[in-house]
């Protein structure tokens, strides 16, 4: 079945998945469906097929190298592929309503409280690709992985998104927690919190990562060790905050074991163990405007949330902003929000997730919608709201792809505080070196108690 043919099997499949949250956790896929991956559906499980008006094109393989003409050089930022593209139509405060079907509650009330906000709808351009081994492990995925441990852990699968033919919301999530992002990475980004009168200051932060679920060397979870990500972030600046560093070790069956993390004070030059460094506790270097658990979408244990399917929609989301990370900082910048003339928006198809708080744990977010995108299956905008139900914060994510990997992945991230006004971009790599997908020195014995001390020293 088609899953976005037209108007009225969108609306079918729709329906269709607001019952799937209440199916067993532990349902497999059957062989007539995971048949289908590379059939009508793309190796990662996403709809081949273009949309019925055509607004959103089929999927044809994606970017697996820079196009020709383009000037690309390794080792500088990508540059944009799409430079030739005009936008079709802006969205804004005067036609809201003509767009509402394809624009996100966020979205809209970001709209809806600045008049300079807008975006700039360009053609949608599917470019997202991954490597051919990747494919390989998502088929091999949709027959055996499964959710165990209530939830609240993955078994069976490796590699790339676990369920890429997915059965409920949990899964859903889990694609996105799980998602192929390369094996060994490091980078240096920046972040900047503005408040609400345009004032801001820049934190750079260094960081590095061993994603071991993504260990080409590994055939199954059982050989991870329940250790799914080693992570190491270190703050460079401003002065006040230099030193710090940040250790974690994710563990992937969340029922077993927790969250390990740690954490090298400066001041008091000592190690400790961090359990907060999870959960609803402030985000670190966010300025109080994000939580531990909203970087990337969202990361960490899935179990204070009931996550229902709310179902499946085409949605205006940022993907292919390749200018914006050519784009200095202080031109990034503007009062309220970022300088919307630096960003792409295009229809994407997108999985809609609800996360509501469980009445027997507390989080400061009561529910937290996420737009999943069907290609890169990363969380690409986010609704988070308060208990009392009014929108709180809105996460602008992206999807896109690096070319000359290839590699599926967006380009920054701003989270919108709309109670206070601020707001936050992180992962900024514009005025920093490109990130290195290849960092083969890193070993695991980096990511230990003891070896932060050395680091924060």
């Amino acid at each position: 079945m088609s899953l976005a043919r037209s108007a009225s099997a969108l609306a079918l499949l729709s329906a269709a998945f607001l019952a799937l949250p209440m199916m067993s956790a532990q349902a497999k896929v059957p062989p007539e469906q995971t048949a289908r991956l590379n059939q009508d559906l793309t190796p990662l499980g996403s709809e081949r097929a273009g949309n019925a008006d055509g607004s959103i094109p089929a999927w044809t393989g994606g970017m697996s190298s820079p196009p020709k003409g383009i000037g690309y050089e390794k080792g500088k930022h990508l540059p944009d592929p799409f430079f030739a593209d005009k936008p079709l139509f802006r969205v804004d405060g005067t036609n809201t309503d003509k767009y509402d079907a394809f624009i996100t509650r966020g979205q809209k009330a970001l709209i809806e409280r600045h008049s300079t906000y807008f975006m700039d709808v360009y053609p949608t351009r599917r470019s997202c690709e991954q490597p051919e081994h990747v494919y390989k492990a998502a088929v091999k995925n949709s027959a055996t992985g499964e959710l165990v441990a209530e939830g609240n852990g993955v078994a069976q699968a490796i590699m790339a998104s676990p369920f890429p033919i997915p059965n409920n919301g949990l899964e859903l999530v889990w694609n996105h927690t799980l998602r192929y992002r390369g094996y060994k990475l490091q980078r240096q980004f920046t972040a900047i919190p503005v408040n609400q009168s345009g004032d801001y200051y820049e934190i750079t932060v260094h960081d590095d990562a061993i994603l071991r679920w993504s260990d080409p060397q590994m055939s199954d979870a059982k050989d991870l060790e329940n250790v799914s990500i080693l992570y190491l972030l270190q703050t460079k600046s401003p002065a006040r905050s230099a030193g710090y560093v940040v250790l974690v070790q994710e563990t992937l069956n969340m029922a077993i074991e927790s969250r390990r993390a740690w954490t090298y004070s400066p001041g008091t030059r000592r190690v400790r163990r961090a359990p907060t460094i999870a959960y609803d506790n402030p985000g670190t270097n966010s300025d109080g405007i994000t939580t531990s658990d909203s970087f990337g979408g969202y990361n960490g244990a899935p179990d204070r949330f009931n996550w229902t399917v709310r179902g499946r929609s085409e949605k205006f989301i940022a993907y292919n902003n390749f200018r914006r990370v050519l784009t200095p900082y202080k031109e990034l910048i503007s009062k309220n929000h970022i300088n919307q003339e630096h960003m792409r928006y295009e229809k994407h198809r997108v999985w809609e997730v609800s996360g509501k708080l469980k009445p027997k744990f507390r989080h400061i977010y009561a529910e937290r919608v996420f737009y999943i995108d069907e290609d890169t299956k990363s969380i690409v905008a986010t609704e988070i709201y308060d208990g009392r139900g009014q929108l709180w914060r809105v996460q602008e994510l992206g999807g896109g792809v690096q070319y000359e990997l290839p590699l599926c992945c967006g380009s920054g991230n701003t989270v919108y505080d709309l109670m206070v006004g601020r707001y936050l971009m992180l992962g900024l790599i514009n005025e920093e070196k490109p990130i290195d997908f290849d960092a083969q020195h890193l070993d695991a014995k980096r990511y230990t108690p003891a070896n932060i001390r050395r680091l924060g020293r």
